[in-house]
């Protein structure tokens, strides 16, 4: 291990909403970060994209601002690593060229695509028996139905954009596309390339392209890039592009890993079935595993984890702080007569104050987050969120409080289904992203989930810093043991047992609410 400590990670972390960049010691501490907002291009029948190009314009404003800033510290920056949104379709030819906006993992065009490849003859879940069982022994998992997979999202453009598909030289991961830019290298990384369903992940060690697989997906194995482990060193950065960023020439680019798996290392619950909470647009509820295992009906499944030798458990509910988004955005300030000031005050903070103002479950008011369907613990994309039990009596702070306990009470339920997975408690979360940034959230989640949450230093960052010490680990600076006691927590929140009773009764309710409606929710949104 070398022992030299000055050096800096520069990392880029290219979420839905826009890239951050930041300057991050080789321990994991946030130096100096900067942000640059993208948006997002929603199209007919479930398209949602977002132009390349316009990431690298803001990952360059952002790296000139930061650098600029930094100017001390940038010449020590030992390596570069990316980290991204996961499941999205970059399409380039052999120059590296866009051929077509990116595909973001909220797009459903392929779904009809994907099914058809999945089903056929008897099937368990929507999948024909025999594809099943190659998918789940090989793989571990299987195409999602909803269509955000790449798989469908290459499905989609094989089908409806077949000149497109026939000029691609390589479909690449949003992660694996900024590799590319960095280093001009076509890679992809044995985690990013999961969700192609086209990898044999039995051995963790030594993950391989299956043909037998491609034959199921009709996916093209010339079309996508050779596999390397995420802490393997890709290239150096090209010379235009550290002369436009502003970074040393010849600084080595590191494999990395996209955003969920980056969160893991983050948020400082490395070891075997120490679990974290993911709070952000979206949420998650995971922990790394020594084995393979699928759970096809809650969609759960352990994948190839960038930690070398290890599975991470995977899975995801759609809408957490978007549903706060939502009520800020459409509901309490939407831009419409009611909204008269021209400056709108720090809301979430402001969520947080009078949210404290209504007591434990709300007047019994429940809200359903089901804002964009749901991923896991049922992947289900037509149910949809709602306010249940509102009176006369129920008052502003009801309501906001009750978002918060709503995507409390969806975690809980994905948590039930965590926990039989691997087969055990998780009596501590590591919680992380924007939502656990609010005090109250968190304390919500203590008392509706009865587990001890930890709440993490710089929780925004934990996508930057697992890239950071993932990049650290690479250089030989440190190893992943260590990155345990670099984990700063800043405070606790344990379960409050007055409010039990409480949320049990409301949570059995929140389930029978989906239980009864799911029907109505198929016919109204099919």
């Amino acid at each position: 291990m070398q022992s030299d400590k000055s050096k800096y990670i520069f990392t880029i972390d290219l979420g839905t909403n826009g890239p951050k960049v930041a300057l991050i010691s080789t321990t994991g501490e946030v130096i100096a970060h900067e942000f640059e907002e993208n948006d997002v291009i929603l199209l007919p029948n479930g398209g949602a994209e977002q132009d390349p190009d316009d990431w690298w314009q803001a990952i360059s404003k952002s790296a000139q601002r930061l650098v600029a800033k930094n100017q001390a510290q940038i010449k020590d920056v030992g390596a570069v690593s990316c980290t991204s949104q996961w499941s999205g379709t970059v399409a380039v030819d052999q120059e590296g060229n866009p051929l077509m906006n990116a595909i973001i993992w909220m797009d459903t065009r392929g779904e009809p695509y994907v099914n058809n490849v999945a089903g056929g003859g008897i099937q368990v879940e929507g999948y024909a028996i025999p594809k099943m069982i190659q998918w789940i022994s090989k793989t571990g998992g299987a195409p999602a139905h909803s269509g955000k997979d790449p798989i469908a999202h290459i499905l989609y453009i094989q089908n409806e954009l077949p000149e497109i598909y026939e000029k691609t030289y390589k479909f690449l991961e949003p992660k694996d596309y900024l590799n590319l830019k960095l280093t001009g290298k076509f890679a992809a990384s044995y985690d990013s390339i999961a969700l192609h369903w086209v990898t044999d992940n039995r051995d963790i060690d030594n993950i391989v392209y299956d043909d037998a697989l491609f034959k199921i997906t009709t996916l093209e194995r010339g079309k996508l890039p050779e596999l390397k482990r995420a802490v393997d060193l890709l290239g150096d950065l090209k010379a235009d592009v550290a002369s436009e960023l502003g970074l040393p020439e010849g600084t080595p680019v590191v494999m990395g890993t996209p955003d969920v798996h980056s969160a893991a290392i983050g948020s400082g619950a490395v070891k075997d079935f120490e679990g974290h909470l993911y709070v952000g647009t979206s949420s998650w509820l995971t922990c790394h595993v020594p084995f393979k295992k699928t759970d096809v009906f809650h969609g759960m499944g352990s994948l190839p984890s960038p930690i070398p030798g290890r599975y991470l458990l995977l899975n995801e509910q759609e809408s957490a702080g978007a549903c706060l988004k939502f009520l800020k955005d459409s509901i309490l300030y939407h831009e419409d007569e009611l909204l008269t000031e021209a400056n709108v005050p720090d809301i979430y903070k402001v969520f947080d104050q009078v949210a404290a103002n209504a007591p434990a479950g709300s007047g019994k008011l429940i809200f359903t987050p089901w804002l964009y369907g749901e991923r896991t613990p049922i992947e289900d994309h037509t149910i949809r969120g709602g306010f249940h039990n509102m009176s006369l009596q129920t008052t502003r702070e009801h309501l906001i409080r009750a978002v918060f306990e709503g995507v409390a009470y969806n975690t809980k339920w994905l948590l039930k289904y965590a926990e039989k997975f691997i087969s055990r408690r998780m009596d501590v979360l590591n919680i992380i992203g924007g939502g656990a940034n609010s005090a109250l959230w968190c304390q919500i989640f203590a008392d509706v989930l009865d587990r001890d949450i930890c709440q993490v230093k710089d929780p925004i960052h934990a996508n930057s810093r697992g890239a950071a010490l993932l990049a650290s680990v690479a250089l030989g600076h440190s190893t992943f043991d260590d990155i345990s006691e670099q984990t700063q927590i800043v405070a606790t929140y344990h379960p409050n047992p007055e409010n039990r009773e409480i949320y049990d009764e409301l949570f059995d309710e929140f389930l029978g609410i989906y239980k009864r409606n799911k029907t109505m929710y198929a016919r109204l949104n099919g």
